[in-house]
């Protein structure tokens, strides 16, 4: 009878801690913690200044492209599909209306309504870029330049920035033309922040256009 006891006490005390294992995590704002509210939703993080939190970055996702093209995005507008800058660039990833011409794209009001479409544009953009500098990447990828390793991905980078003209002319010229953009960044900083990310899927295409279907 006491073995009986022994045996159903020990058997409710196992499932009850296995019952409390299962229960839902319940996370407290304490004081070292700061709970901001933007648009609905609640964020918790690990700080009591907000001002700490000036400088977050995106989410790290190693070099896959998506990574390569998140980081893009949020250089060139935060991740804002919806924003024009000073100069009129638009959307997520800062194009300019004759760039989005020579993609196949002339209505900036869709464009800037579609993340679909600036996502396909950034593609095309992409291949052409690689194929306008074909003859680049194949001299340079993975040597060393003025103290950058030199990648696909970030002469891709660098051409999104400048152009493909304007990054001929930096290697043409040995570097030493600081080429930059009308905000002052330069084609030697995206060649730097922007290498070593998988771009090999991209297809380098001249005649590259965006899909509107």
């Amino acid at each position: 009878m006491v073995k009986k006891w022994y045996f159903y006490t020990s058997l409710t005390i196992i499932i009850a801690f296995l019952s409390y294992g299962f229960q839902p995590l319940k996370i407290d704002a304490s004081q070292w913690f700061l709970i901001k509210n933007t648009d609905g939703k609640s964020y918790l993080f690990p700080s009591q200044q907000q001002e700490s939190y000036t400088n977050l970055n995106i989410p790290f996702t190693g070099n896959l492209f998506i990574g390569f093209k998140e980081a893009v995005g949020f250089k060139e507008s935060q991740g804002k599909y919806k924003k024009i800058n000073s100069l009129g660039y638009l959307g997520k990833y800062q194009f300019g209306v004759e760039t989005l011409k020579s993609i196949g794209v002339r209505d900036s009001l869709l464009f800037l309504r579609s993340p679909k479409m600036q996502e396909r544009a950034f593609v095309a953009l992409l291949a052409k870029n690689k194929y306008l500098l074909k003859d680049i990447i194949e001299k340079y990828d993975g040597k060393m330049f003025h103290g950058i390793l030199i990648t696909e991905s970030g002469i891709l980078a660098a051409a999104h920035l400048g152009g493909a003209g304007s990054v001929k002319r930096y290697f043409k010229y040995n570097g030493k033309k600081l080429l930059k953009d009308a905000y002052g960044t330069s084609i030697r900083s995206y060649l730097k922040a922007f290498g070593g990310y998988d771009t090999s899927f991209i297809v380098a295409n001249n005649k590259a256009i965006v899909s509107l279907n």
